[in-house]
């Protein structure tokens, strides 16, 4: 781990250990393992390790929907431009814009797609991140997500039926943050395109500082699963099992799972929340989500 960053992380703990057991998303009765995690501490201007990520590129997954499926604008691509390290103990996902007003940005996705809760079991993913700040920010559309497993040989084609989990969005740089779930048939019981949503909440100072934003699949009840959605360990939303038919809850949920980071710029999302058409074309090109960390852990109980 990055020096500065090890000071930082030791001088926050000391500063917040009682509301860390206070507020842990983690269940305090549940044995928790961690299965995967990336503190990106790689030396500054260096891109991803490939052995744990990979690189989505282009506008869309062979064979998927054009523009990710959502009409975003950005070109997705591998380059340490808008993808890399800090050297600081961070990863930075950066949109950019040409003098043609082409954009470019990062889309990064786990290479393991088997992060899943066990049944009876619980899994927890959980990120710390700062959202963009841009100057202008209207048409910025920054992502935190995990999409089921079988999503990834058919280019997401059986979406939404194969379940998403939007843990932490934000449009047109608000400071805001939604959480969503994504689950079933297109205009089904699951209300896609939209999903079943937190909707847009407060997010006082997620733009200026790094915060967690977590997930808990809880499959501890067979009858009755959850998914609990957290800021900064407070929870924030959830989803019941009985909110949907068995049958589609299964297919969404009871799989493995892949991480999804990203940054995009316009789409039906920021384009709903202004209800205009973005990017504006005062939009501030450059604005970085910078990642402090990812972990996955799964607990038996």
């Amino acid at each position: 781990m990055h020096p500065t960053k090890r000071a930082l992380r030791l001088t926050a703990a000391v500063a917040t250990l009682s509301f860390a057991f206070s507020a842990a998303p983690a269940a305090a009765d549940a044995e928790w393992t961690t299965v995967f995690e990336d503190n990106f501490d790689g030396a500054a201007g260096t891109g991803l390790n490939t052995q744990d990520w990979l690189y989505d590129r282009g506008t869309g997954y062979p064979g998927g929907a054009a523009n990710w499926g959502t009409g975003e604008l950005e070109t997705a691509t591998d380059s340490t431009a808008n993808v890399y390290h800090d050297g600081a103990g961070h990863l930075a996902i950066k949109p950019l814009r040409d003098a043609a007003g082409n954009w470019t940005s990062g889309r990064i996705e786990t290479q393991r797609t088997d992060f899943g809760a066990p049944a009876g079991g619980q899994l927890e993913i959980s990120a710390s991140l700062k959202q963009p700040s841009p100057a202008s920010g209207l048409g910025y559309w920054p992502a935190f997500w995990a999409m089921g497993a079988d999503a990834r040989p058919v280019g997401a084609t059986n979406w939404p039926s194969i379940g998403e989990l939007d843990i932490m969005e934000d449009v047109n740089a608000l400071s805001k943050h939604s959480t969503t779930f994504h689950c079933g048939q297109w205009q089904g019981e699951c209300h896609d395109p939209d999903g079943i949503t937190s909707d847009l909440q407060d997010c006082a100072g997620c733009q200026d500082g790094y915060h967690s934003y977590s997930v808990v699949v809880d499959r501890r009840d067979a009858t009755a699963e959850e998914l609990r959605f957290f800021l900064d360990g407070n929870q924030t939303f959830s989803v019941k099992q009985n909110q949907v038919s068995d049958a589609t809850w299964k297919a969404a949920v009871d799989h493995g799972f892949f991480v999804i980071f990203d940054v995009a710029i316009g789409g039906s999302y920021p384009n709903k929340v202004c209800g205009c058409t973005s990017p504006s074309a005062d939009i501030t090109p450059g604005a970085e989500m910078s990642i402090d960390s990812l972990s996955v852990k799964v607990s038996t109980t």
